[in-house]
């Protein structure tokens, strides 16, 4: 991990936006830096009086990686400098595609309603309409398979839901 100076930083972080633009992730983290070794103690006492830096970190993965340290009096300089830069990137995400999700939604439904329905097997044993009773059995039994492996996935996530 390298650590720059906050000009550097935000260089650094548009140019990482516009290599990544058309594909990649980048991800950013804001922590409150102290300097204590080992853990920080919860105290009675408020800690509203100290003013503490902030560690900025972004990486893209693997391969690059820098952090900066902002001092509280520069605070507010290098959050207006930041959230430009962030508004900047803003425009080379993708939009979501609400048409497929609605897609997906309906078919969601379709099935649900599906498993509820219930076919009626009807027709002759022997003779014509043989096999369509039989194509009608084959899917109520397909059917009932469905609404089980349905009913186990609810109580899985009903489990881990409790869990």
């Amino acid at each position: 991990m390298q650590l720059v100076d906050n000009e550097t930083f935000l260089t650094q972080l548009s140019a990482l936006f516009d290599s990544s633009a058309k594909s990649g992730s980048i991800w950013l983290t804001h922590k409150r830096l102290t300097y204590e070794d080992g853990d920080a103690h919860m105290s009675s006492e408020p800690d509203d009086t100290k003013e503490w830096p902030c560690l900025v970190r972004v990486t893209n993965g693997n391969e690059t990686k820098f952090s900066t340290v902002v001092q509280p009096s520069e605070l507010v300089k290098f959050h207006a400098l930041y959230g430009n830069i962030l508004k900047s990137a803003m425009n080379s995400l993708r939009k979501r595609d609400k048409k497929r999700e609605k897609q997906r939604a309906e078919e969601a439904t379709r099935k649900k309603r599906r498993l509820q329905e219930e076919i009626a097997i009807e027709g002759p044993k022997r003779g014509s309409g043989r096999r369509k009773r039989q194509r009608k059995i084959k899917a109520a039994s397909k059917l009932e398979e469905s609404k089980k492996k349905a009913q186990e996935r609810e109580e899985a996530k009903a489990r881990a839901k409790a869990s």
